[in-house]
């Protein structure tokens, strides 16, 4: 029990009263080191007379089991009290031994990074902050292209959205290449559209590109800057997440920004959507179909381009509305997929928009 009076001085003095278990073990204050308590060898018991201490015939330096669980097993004259395990109390998360960091599950960091990619290129990156800030993560960037972003960077600082000025060899890193051309953002990618979605707000002249297992990123790139050219916004693809990778952006020099992803459920099943929605199937051959030059181009169509190697498979083809071939030399088999798209795009705005 406790008691308390306040001395000359008004500060208040804490006297504490042991109970006999406890008397006859310690000879000084546990807390202070200081005496004060009975010699250490002996107690008196009610008559005045000492007593001998407990264990006194025992060697020096040996003490009973019940002494050890008093003093515990390091010699300390504080008690350890042991409490029963609690039941039902979640098991605290192992951080990997980093303190002060709330837990955070794999599978989210997994679904996150699904949902993420990087993006590079200086003009991609302006392109990207003017038309989706808001999918922006993070960014890196090194010193000398700062001036040039200073909008974002403020943008950044005022959204709390975290960036970083690096040396370019920690930009690489970020990047995961050295065409980085001095900033990357990490962003959120975009979902496309449905062939559903995208027919329900056309007009009455829309050309709508179809890639059929076009796969390799520069080309990509290369074909959304000929589409954001010529003003084609529509382009239906079996991946949409081709069209975010960061090469196809970077290569798009800005033009991905102004071209949506368009899906079905498979790619015939697209086509065949736009079909009935009064589309026409348009692909290209090197070596059958009428001359581009001298072909009528609808005002409503879906331009078809296959794979860099082998072009359209032979459904896509058969099942075509209509068929045209670039004429050249001859001296290369065909254009890259990429070119041959400029110059189809081109000669539909010719004859539709210029």
């Amino acid at each position: 029990m406790n008691d308390e009076f306040k001395g000359k001085s008004g500060k208040v003095k804490v006297m504490y009263v042991r109970g006999d278990d406890d008397s006859d073990k310690r000879s000084q204050n546990p807390r202070t080191g200081k005496g004060g308590g009975r010699p250490a060898g002996a107690s008196r018991n009610e008559g005045g007379a000492r007593r001998p201490a407990r264990n006194a015939d025992k060697p020096r330096g040996t003490r009973s089991s019940s002494e050890n669980n008093d003093l515990g097993s390091d010699g300390s004259p504080w008690r350890t009290v042991s409490r029963a395990p609690r039941e039902n109390v979640p098991a605290t998360p192992d951080h990997g031994g980093i303190s002060g960091k709330s837990f955070v599950d794999p599978e989210v960091i997994r679904r996150q990074r699904a949902e993420e990619t990087r993006v590079y290129g200086e003009n991609a990156c302006q392109a990207l902050f003017q038309s989706r800030p808001d999918c922006i993560v993070r960014a890196w960037f090194i010193q000398s292209v700062t001036p040039r972003f200073k909008e974002a960077l403020r943008w950044m600082a005022a959204n709390r959205k975290a960036y970083h000025v690096v040396e370019d060899e920690e930009l690489e890193k970020a990047s995961g290449t050295e065409h980085h051309g001095g900033v990357c953002f990490l962003i959120k990618k975009r979902n496309g559209i449905t062939v559903q979605s995208w027919l329900s707000k056309a007009g009455e002249e829309d050309c709508v590109l179809a890639l059929e297992e076009v796969g390799n990123p520069h080309n990509l790139g290369g074909i959304m800057r000929s589409c954001a050219h010529f003003g084609i916004k529509g382009l239906l693809v079996q991946d949409t997440a081709l069209l975010e990778s960061g090469a196809a952006v970077r290569t798009a020099e800005g033009g991905a920004e102004h071209v949506v992803a368009i899906s079905g459920e498979t790619f015939s099943d697209g086509l065949e959507a736009f079909r009935r929605a009064g589309y026409a199937i348009v692909t290209t051959s090197s070596h059958q179909g009428t001359p581009l030059f001298s072909a009528k181009l609808p005002k409503k169509m879906v331009l078809v381009l296959g794979q860099e190697r082998d072009g359209v498979s032979e459904s896509t083809f058969d099942n075509a509305d209509m068929r045209v071939a670039i004429n050249g030399t001859g001296n290369v088999e065909s254009l890259n997929v990429s070119v041959a798209t400029g110059v189809l795009l081109a000669e539909w705005w010719r004859q539709n928009k210029a």
